[in-house]
């Protein structure tokens, strides 16, 4: 178990980050020329007003922001489980609250867990998508209302007539009315994207689009191919060039190579009969980058999760949040979260779950792949998030959002 001093690994990230300052801004649009000059410094400098901002003494007889009996629970519960690796960052838009890893990067060579230890984050990798494409639109590249019909007229997308409305916006938000997890079990073969896209004219319509929410990886992951034919550059250096460098995430990546390639990667783990062993990657659940193609450590995701609560408005103004934020359809059954006792309704908004708990709006994702699971949720009324990374495949990642929800939402208001 590793507590973090929060301000050796700002001082850290300044020095890694410095040479942002002297690139040049033309690799930007316009819009974020200044943000890569100026925020990662300024959002680093930041994490040193850990917690001790006046925001969070708001509505302080409604929140309960001592952390200590949550984070016992954790420590407790990862050792009861014996997770491999384990890393946790509680944040607010001010700063990091508390940053903490457990255990090692891989059970064969021990290596122990830091916090520039990269994980595969999986379905997480959907908030990114998300606000790529709110990007878009903000760019004045796409609208909400853009077809893709009109996009690709070459490419038929579902069996019914009514699959030629799909939009932009039913994308993001998994309200195109095709069949729920259309060919995820081709990506759990191992076939990639590319040799499932010819196949998306054989997807059962059945509903509407807009009428009806049906989760998806491959369809979901059409907004690269947007991003792509709006843009001119692949997904890949978008997210890069838009997200990870603006806000400073120097060890985010994507894809097999770089994740490959990283000496901080964490090995995936299943439990056997023996307990935990290394497991194998799937590449093809990185050919949907969108949906689950992002690797990232536990320094990076708390940049992101403060970046969504309201840190960098000079790259994510209130309104864009905003955007990102707001439900868009209705989920009202059949997901993990559904069960949590405290959940009044959920909803998937633009590349978010937002969830109505306890009488607070929470907004959510979680994310697993083999060998990982992730979680992250933020409480944008009471300015906190908490992100969960682990390098195995456990179910405890289910009980880690209400849990922390639970302690931060006092019984009286």
């Amino acid at each position: 178990m590793k507590i973090i001093n929060i301000n050796d690994i700002v001082l850290q990230k300044i020095l890694q980050i410095g040479s942002c300052l002297i690139e040049p801004a033309s690799m930007l649009v316009s819009r974020t020329k200044t943000v890569c000059r100026l925020i990662p410094v300024f959002a680093l400098l930041l994490s040193w007003n850990i917690a001790y901002s006046d925001d969070l003494s708001i509505g302080i007889n409604h929140y309960n922001y001592d952390l200590s009996e949550f984070v016992t629970w954790m420590e407790q519960a990862t050792r009861e489980k014996k997770i491999p690796g384990v890393a946790l960052a509680i944040v607010s838009r001010e700063g990091i609250m508390h940053m903490q890893t457990w255990g090692v990067k891989s059970v064969e060579t021990r290596a122990p867990v830091n916090t520039d230890s990269v994980f595969r984050i999986a379905s997480m990798s959907k908030t990114f998508a998300g606000t790529a494409a709110t990007l878009l639109v903000d760019q004045n590249y796409q609208s909400w209302d853009t077809k893709l019909v009109d996009l690709f007229p070459a490419m038929n997308l579902g069996t019914g007539n009514a699959s030629k409305g799909i939009t932009l916006k039913h994308i993001v938000s998994h309200s195109t009315g095709l069949m729920p997890h259309s060919y995820s079990n081709l990506l759990d073969d191992g076939i990639s994207y590319d040799r499932i896209k010819p196949n998306f004219s054989k997807i059962p319509t059945v509903c509407q689009p807009g009428e009806c929410y049906g989760y998806q990886n491959v369809v979901f992951s059409l907004i690269a191919d947007v991003v792509e034919e709006s843009t001119g550059d692949s997904y890949e250096k978008y997210i890069y060039e838009q997200i990870f460098k603006p806000l400073g995430m120097i060890t985010a990546s994507m894809g097999m190579d770089a994740y490959l390639q990283s000496d901080e990667a964490t090995k995936p783990h299943s439990r056997g009969r023996g307990g935990w062993r290394i497991a194998s990657n799937n590449p093809a659940y990185y050919s949907v980058a969108p949906a689950s193609g992002i690797n990232a450590s536990i320094f990076d995701m708390s940049m992101w999760l403060r970046a969504n609560l309201g840190a960098f408005p000079e790259l994510m103004p209130e309104g864009f949040l905003s955007q990102l934020h707001e439900p868009i359809i209705s989920t009202p059954r059949g997901n993990y979260f559904n069960r949590w006792s405290g959940l009044e309704k959920a909803y998937y908004a633009t590349g978010w779950r937002a969830l109505d708990y306890k009488g607070e709006r929470v907004i959510h994702h979680g994310g697993g792949v083999r060998g990982y699971r992730s979680e992250m949720a933020f409480v944008p009324n009471a300015n906190i998030g908490v992100v969960l990374l682990f390098n195995a495949e456990s179910n405890l990642a289910n009980d880690i959002v209400p849990a922390f929800l639970d302690n931060l939402i006092n019984a009286t208001p």
